[in-house]
């Protein structure tokens, strides 16, 4: 059950940045269709940058994931550095191409909404797993999973005032959405380790 633990922990980790990086490349591309001719290309070459780290991150992820736990457990510095990479090329974008409060607004509101949609996937997947082991007398499924939807609801509450506030600049709206990554991640994690831990006994 541990190994299938951490595969959780870390599949939920990429999952979740997968679909960031979707929301975040689907919002932009709407966008860069409506810049100006001059800074038109810049941003193509930036949003093609953006989708080819995304392709390598998904790339790296199937590859270690095929190998199992433990390579996925040291891959787990080099994903961090491919979701950096994406995350730095996107303030890039914004000091270059998109300044424009309404254009960082969109991608913020899809960002979240991408957020979101993991805290409930991983939640799903973690009911799934928890009811296989609550049948050999496992942990109490429902706590942890009351405790996952209150983190979700309070990360949710935190970025709908930003969505709402709408002036915000991006390295405000980036620092909330990393705030609610790392609530996330740590939900993911203590949840999946409540599941380790009650596992049948040897």
């Amino acid at each position: 059950m541990s190994a299938q633990s951490s595969m959780s922990v870390y599949l939920n980790w990429a999952k979740e940045r997968l679909h960031e990086m979707d929301a975040a490349l689907d919002a932009l591309d709407i966008k860069a269709a409506e810049a100006e001719a001059v800074s038109k290309v810049k941003t193509a070459e930036i949003i093609a940058d953006l989708k080819k780290r995304r392709s390598d991150l998904e790339a790296l992820l199937k590859t270690q994931a095929a190998a199992g736990e433990a390579a996925l457990a040291q891959a787990k510095t080099e994903l961090d550095q491919h979701w950096a990479g994406f995350e730095a090329q996107m303030r890039t974008y914004f000091d270059t191409a998109g300044q424009q409060a309404v254009q960082q607004q969109a991608v913020f509101k899809d960002i979240a909404a991408a957020q979101a949609k993991a805290w409930h996937e991983a939640a799903d997947r973690f009911r799934e797993a928890a009811t296989q082991v609550a049948s050999t007398g496992g942990a109490n499924v429902e706590t942890v999973l009351d405790q996952l939807k209150s983190d979700a609801a309070q990360a949710g509450a935190h970025l709908d005032k930003l969505k709402q506030a709408g002036s915000e600049s991006w390295s405000v709206l980036s620092a909330a959405l990393n705030e609610s990554r790392k609530a996330f991640d740590q939900a993911n994690q203590a949840a999946w380790n409540s599941l380790k831990g009650s596992g049948p006994k040897s």
